[in-house]
């Protein structure tokens, strides 16, 4: 998983215009975050279809704000430049959840 320097929204969407992407907004300090990372890399090998960037929320706070990313872990997926839907709230997330909203995208 590649780790998104900090960055701002205009920035980010530029990087983005071309392929899938999901966005992994976690922190060091949230326990709920620490809960789902050791099935993040299961995750991505089964979903190679996506790249997936972690974003650390405190050092790219402002963009979590511009982007209404209120609670973590949240995932937020793009694809070309659009974003194509996000699953964002303050719950601990499940390896199953986190699945579930995957596959909800591949319908697009």
């Amino acid at each position: 998983m590649k780790d998104l320097p900090k960055t701002n929204l205009t920035d980010l969407e530029a990087q983005l215009q071309s392929g899938r992407y999901i966005l992994f907004f976690t922190a060091d300090w949230c326990p709920d975050c620490r809960f789902i990372k050791p099935a993040m890399p299961e995750i991505e090998a089964e979903y190679a279809d996506f790249t997936f960037i972690k974003v650390d929320r405190d050092e790219n706070i402002d963009l979590a704000a511009e982007m209404g990313i209120m609670g973590i872990p949240s995932f937020v997926a793009y694809q070309d430049g659009q974003e194509i839907g996000r699953f964002v709230n303050k719950d601990r997330k499940t390896k199953q959840e986190v699945e579930t909203f995957i596959n909800g995208l591949n319908k697009n």
